[in-house]
């Protein structure tokens, strides 16, 4: 193998580092140039890649975008920055160390050394598994593709970009294993990643949040808060994973999924403290006409993120995450730190649901309910995020405070599907619940009023007037920082 341009290492997939070989026409850690069919394979797949990003990926042409690359997979030094044409990024496939002596921690395989390929009886659900988690990468990219054109600043553009590299090159994660794994069914599978597109009458992505549109930077803070949020818990399950190849994939994909929520995270706060500004410099919450986005319409734009990606743990009692876990493919998040025996075959967990008009509690099987766990997890995070912005309208002097809906809230799968139930945790009825929903979900009237704010501003070191500038820059760059070079330097 060749050896990385910007280090002369040669790359070493058991090493401390497990440098990114550059040298490649698709970077990689995996030794492809040692298996020439799948090289090619995947190198016959990358021009529909680039095909898909074209007419798909972000639509702002930009000469050039600040972007992170990864260059090793180790704990320090992995990503290098710099200045990158988007249609150059190098897209490639990236593992986490192996570790020889790993064993599977969970299920009836427990003790076991972990997988290093498919076992037969196991085939179809893990590559429904992975398809499903590949599904949604692309998918939030087409979501997004139209946001750089009201971007409130040169700095959230970068961030953007990042975000849609990254989700590129999570797809890029799930289709190396298809095709080194699965085969010919492998290979079919990846190519219809390509053929699905977010929100397509005929072909739709597979999970509905990721056919949902993105109408707005506020809704992308949100998306990136609440649903990539999601994609971190589903991701901690799948590192757990016996099959070892797909475990250090998540494992890798987890470190560059934490930047998408920290553009979320302080995305949804810079919001907030130019409302907050807004609110005490004028004496009223009604900051629409100054510029800033009201408290109200940003906590229904809250309430919709999350309960959308709610929907996506699946339902609160399946035998299939139960059959999962058993089986060794998907574990819990943080499994090796429960305190428990990790086969769970006694182990049991109230679970609530509605019954008679009314939210009921009963107990079941904690191995039937291992989507609900998992989402307590998540709820638990998001919780985290809410108290920060909280702080923000304390710091400004304000009462008010934005707070979770209940987990029932505006819910299409699981237990909670077919009710109505208020963000308070009050189960109604369709007419109470259609008289009040336009107080608890966005209206088509509070999307035209933020879309309204949504103008674009491209110069150097400003924002929009309805978001503040954010404490510090990207990779110890000053915040006025050159980020992205559009391709019309007429918009700086």
């Amino acid at each position: 193998m060749g050896t990385d341009p910007r280090t002369g290492a040669a790359p070493d997939p058991t090493g401390p580092l497990s440098r990114v070989d550059y040298s490649e026409r698709i970077p990689n850690n995996v030794d492809l140039a040692g298996d020439r069919r799948l090289q090619r394979a995947l190198e016959s797949w990358q021009p529909k890649f680039l095909d898909w990003w074209r007419q798909l990926g972000p639509a702002l042409p930009t000469k050039d975008v600040y972007l992170r690359t990864a260059v090793a997979v180790g704990r320090d030094g992995w990503a290098h920055f710099e200045h990158v044409p988007m249609e150059e990024y190098r897209w490639g496939i990236f593992l986490a160390e192996r570790d020889p002596d790993r064993k599977v921690n969970f299920g009836k395989h427990k003790g076991e050394p972990a997988w290093q390929e498919v076992p037969g009886e196991h085939r179809a659900d893990l590559m429904r598994l992975i398809v499903v988690q590949g599904d949604t990468e692309p998918a939030s990219v087409e979501q997004q593709r139209v946001l750089g054109n009201t971007a409130p600043s040169i700095y959230d553009l970068r961030n953007l970009f990042q975000v849609n590299v990254e989700e590129g090159r999570h797809l890029w994660a799930m289709v190396y294993l298809l095709h080194a794994y699965f085969g010919r069914e492998g290979r079919e599978e990846a190519e219809q990643l390509l053929k699905r597109n977010s929100g397509d009458l005929d072909a739709p992505r597979i999970l509905g949040a990721f056919n949902e549109q993105t109408t707005d930077w506020l809704q992308f803070f949100m998306f990136t808060y609440f649903t990539d949020r999601d994609g971190k818990y589903q991701l901690g399950t799948l590192k757990e994973s016996a099959f070892d190849p797909l475990a250090r994939t998540c494992q890798f994909m987890l470190k560059e999924e934490a930047h998408h929520m920290f553009v979320g995270t302080t995305g949804v706060q810079r919001v907030l403290e130019r409302t907050a500004e807004l609110m005490s410099e004028h004496g009223t919450a009604d900051i629409l006409p100054h510029g800033g986005i009201p408290l109200a319409v940003i906590q229904r734009y809250l309430n919709f993120q999350f309960s959308v990606s709610m929907d996506l743990f699946g339902s609160e009692r399946s035998t299939n995450a139960g059959n999962y876990f058993t089986s060794g493919l998907k574990g819990r998040w943080m499994e090796t730190r429960r305190k428990d025996d990790h086969v769970l075959l006694e182990d049991t967990r109230e679970l609530r649901y509605v019954e008679d008009g009314r939210i009921t509690t009963t107990t079941v099987p904690l191995l039937s309910a291992l989507n609900l766990d998992l989402r307590d997890e998540y709820v638990a995070d998001c919780s985290h995020g809410v108290r920060r912005w909280n702080q923000a309208l304390a710091d400004a002097g304000l009462s008010e405070r934005l707070y979770l809906p209940h987990e029932g809230f505006n819910r299409k799968v699981g237990v909670y599907a077919g009710h109505h139930v208020t963000p308070d945790g009050e189960v109604v009825d369709e007419a109470a619940w259609r008289a009040r929903a336009d107080e608890w979900l966005p209206t088509d009237a509070d999307r035209e009023q933020v879309a309204s704010l949504m103008i674009p501003e491209y110069e150097y070191g400003r924002f929009a007037g309805w978001i503040a500038p954010p404490k510090t820059g990207i990779n110890d760059q000053p915040v006025e920082f050159d980020y992205v070079h559009l391709a019309d330097e007429g918009l700086l």
